[in-house]
């Protein structure tokens, strides 16, 4: 499923259960420390993703290293790789390139199920409401706040690393186009958004076998504008109300 999405430059594999020689590798020493005394279903899905990394990386020609998190969740990464990790129910994948060929790369993976009406609420604004009225005005079977949300979570895979910056689900706006590609900007006056969608970058999406999936992988001319400054400012200070908010409502 996840070659038909990404680009030629980069590597990757896919598990669809933790029963397979991907689910049996041994991890590195301080990845096993990552999942000490967790439950086994989480230990199972991080151990086969990072197969499945490994399998990925080996197939870049690069040796397979440990891919423990950063504070924000993110795995590190070999120098001179970028890459992503994602699994849901009955899927791991991981996608890896050469800073070379992209220095971002972000994927998601998501049950081909809707949102709750509380999440969607949250995740979609009314102008992708809109645009997803318009764009896909028959789309049985396809639950667009559910590929509107891995949309996003991709987008935040491949641009968090750069800037340091949790994002929240309004620090981008996404238009899904119905030719299996979806547009990304940050909601800011450098990438004003237009009838046509946001002024940003280019991803691409794909749903089979239950499952929704969603890749970003943007140039070093992308990432190291200063557009990323702007949108980590604006996302920081949305995460700080978002994390204060919690609290008064705790």
């Amino acid at each position: 499923m996840i070659a038909e999405v990404v680009p030629t430059e980069v590597r990757a594999r896919e598990a669809f259960d933790d029963d397979g020689p991907d689910g049996a590798v041994t991890l590195f020493a301080t990845e096993q420390a990552v999942v000490e005394g967790v439950l086994d279903e989480r230990r199972k899905e991080f151990t086969t993703v990072r197969g499945c990394a490994r399998a990925a990386l080996t197939a870049l020609g690069v040796d397979p290293a440990p891919l423990v998190p950063g504070p924000l969740g993110a795995p590190g990464w070999p120098a001179g790789v970028v890459g992503s990790m994602t699994h849901c129910r009955n899927y791991r994948a991981a996608a890896v390139a050469l800073t070379k060929d992209f220095a971002a790369l972000g994927i998601d993976a998501e049950p081909r199920e809707p949102l709750s009406p509380f999440m969607a609420e949250r995740i979609v604004s009314d102008v992708e409401a809109s645009w997803l009225r318009q764009d896909f005005p028959s789309a049985a079977g396809l639950p667009l706040d559910r590929l509107l949300f891995c949309a996003k979570e991709a987008s935040y895979k491949a641009l968090s690393p750069w800037t340091g910056t949790r994002f929240g689900f309004r620090d981008f706006t996404v238009r899904l186009r119905p030719d299996g590609t979806f547009l990304a900007a940050p909601p800011t006056p450098e990438t004003p958004i237009s009838s046509r969608g946001p002024a940003g970058f280019t991803g691409r999406w794909a749903a089979c076998s239950g499952l929704l999936l969603c890749v970003v992988a943007l140039s070093a001319s992308y990432v190291s504008s200063d557009l990323l400054d702007d949108l980590a400012s604006k996302a920081g200070k949305n995460w700080d109300n978002q994390k204060q908010a919690t609290r008064r409502n705790s």
